[in-house]
């Protein structure tokens, strides 16, 4: 009979649960994966409700109490933070790589053993991966495919379709050649109103914010666009000041000329503005940083002036990114070259909210997707999409090259793996295997939530393969078919980062003989926590 308290007992005792805990996350989120996956609920505290299938948001949310279920989703967050997808399947990946290896360890494979072989199977398929890839010319079209592939994994197949114009046409407009892409660069605007299907992307910048006067044009076309960080309105001293008057007609004079310094700058704007747009069809837009008061505004607006005041700093950096022009922090000496250019500036009303939409402009370095739903939960779903979406068109123009999805490379890899294994000797083929056979989780899950027979499925799947035909699975019908032809293509770095991710997180686990708690009771032997 075993002693409960042994080494070798409490070394089995431990990694059971570290297989069952990673075997538990994964049971949670397979049925996520996937354009034909379903979407969870998530109930916070205060009764919140978010529904959603993005790993990522799920993983971050859910409240794990397991460490090593808690280990493996942080490892998977970090996943889509680096590449921005592939979290669930990380999750998949390394419960079905502890799933075969405690097959092996329950016949007496020491678990060193199989780590020995997945580090060999990793390298391997690193290697194969540089020969799968496809290296094509990175046009609209492509990066279409890229985003439309993983955009139906997170949000429904219309709206996805809808999303997919807007992420590539954002991406495309702050793409420069040979420049980085920053996509903190595109602005994600949300407003809740009619329906999740009217989300668009906008060629320039939309303002969560409007005029102050009534009577201020709501639609200025062909517009010069001055962005000013100077104050228009009365303003308190920054140190402590009084003034002292005797009569009425000497407050009169001071409130004069504490106003005539505020008119002299208007005047200096109304003239500028009247030296530029005079005798032409362009019309003058000022959008200020700090303050206009309302004598201000009256004046600007008998001049027909569009004015904005207390613009927020992120969206005066922007302006300048989108309509050219250089802000500026005094009225005095003013150019038309610090002028800003928009061919259509106007005014929406959305209830009490009013938006400024600053449209038609030319060449612009940043730009806006306005997300637009019915609630709070479809905007949040919507905007964590769109994320997503936009990660994986960024990771297609920089690797400038994809990976045919739809489990089309966990097949082909399963499958040189095999032949990969009959090349090594000793017992860290063992390793290998285990390694191959995991890879089959993802077009096997794929098909179960399609509602299809999965061993069906996967064995015309490896025929195909087989015969030299690199095919994934079709979802609608079950059939095998070729995924670049049919626009079904991953990015290549999130294969990459998986590969490496999923063999060091389950060696790492596998290689745990025993969970102590951290502290000083650690110093004492203590046997494995519970569960």
């Amino acid at each position: 009979m075993v002693n409960p308290n042994s080494e070798v007992a409490r070394r089995g005792q431990a990694l059971k649960i570290n297989i069952h805990a990673a075997l538990g996350l994964q049971d949670v989120l397979r049925s996520n994966l996937g354009p034909r996956g379903t979407i969870k609920m998530l109930v916070d505290g205060s009764g919140q409700i978010k529904l959603t299938k993005d790993g990522k948001v799920l993983l971050s949310e859910m409240q794990i109490q397991n460490p090593t279920a808690t280990m493996i989703a942080r490892a998977a967050t970090a996943q889509d933070e680096i590449t921005g997808d592939g979290t669930t399947s990380i999750v998949l990946l390394v419960g079905e790589l502890l799933k075969q290896a405690e097959r092996y360890i329950s016949e007496g494979l020491h678990p060193r053993v199989l780590t020995e072989g997945f580090e060999l199977a990793k390298k391997e398929s690193l290697q194969f991966l540089e020969s799968f890839k496809l290296t094509k010319k990175v046009d609209r079209s492509l990066l279409c495919d890229v985003a439309r592939t993983a955009l139906r994994t997170k949000v429904h197949a219309d709206l996805a379709d809808n999303l997919t114009e807007a992420v590539v046409d954002a991406v495309l407009t702050i793409h420069r050649e040979g420049k980085p892409i920053d996509l903190y660069m595109i602005e994600i605007m949300k407003m809740m109103h009619r329906t999740d299907m009217d989300t668009r992307f906008v060629k320039g910048l939309v303002l969560d914010h409007g005029a102050r006067h009534p009577d201020m044009p709501k639609r200025v076309k062909n517009a010069y666009i001055l962005t000013l960080n100077v104050s228009l309105e009365y303003e308190k001293t920054e140190v402590n000041s009084s003034f002292f008057y005797s009569s009425a007609e000497q407050r009169e004079k001071l409130v004069e000329s504490e106003r005539r310094f505020i008119d002299n700058r208007l005047k200096k704007l109304v003239e500028f503005k009247k030296s530029v747009c005079d005798g032409t069809d362009k019309g003058f837009v000022v959008i200020n940083q700090k303050g206009i008061d309302p004598l201000s505004l009256d004046v600007l607006q008998k001049n027909g002036i569009l004015a904005l005041r207390r613009a927020k700093r992120r969206n005066m950096e922007r302006l300048q990114l989108v309509c050219g022009g250089v802000e500026q922090n005094s009225v005095d000496d003013l150019t038309k070259d610090v002028l800003g250019y928009a061919g259509l500036v106007y005014e929406h009303v959305l209830g009490e909210e009013k938006y400024t939409f600053v449209e038609e402009v030319q060449n612009p370095a940043s730009c806006t997707i306005l997300i637009k739903g019915p609630n709070a939960h479809t905007l949040a779903q919507i905007n964590d999409a769109v994320r997503d979406g936009l990660r994986a068109v960024k990771n297609a123009v920089e690797d400038t090259c994809v990976i045919p999805g739809a489990g089309a490379f966990q097949v082909a890899l399963h499958r040189h793996l095999l032949k990969y294994k009959d090349a090594v000797k000793g017992r860290a083929k063992f390793g290998i295997q285990a390694f191959a056979d995991a890879m089959l989780v993802i077009p096997k899950v794929l098909a179960m939530n399609a509602g299809l027979d999965a061993q069906d499925v996967l064995v015309e799947l490896q025929d195909e393969h087989a015969a030299g035909h690199v095919v994934g699975v079709d979802l609608k019908t079950g059939e095998p078919m070729d995924p670049v032809s049919e626009g079904v293509l991953d990015n290549y770095r999130v294969q990459r980062h998986m590969l490496h991710s999923i063999a060091v997180i389950a060696s790492n686990l596998l290689l745990v003989d025993e969970m102590m708690r951290a502290g000083r009771a650690s110093l004492k032997s203590q046997g494995p926590i519970d569960q």
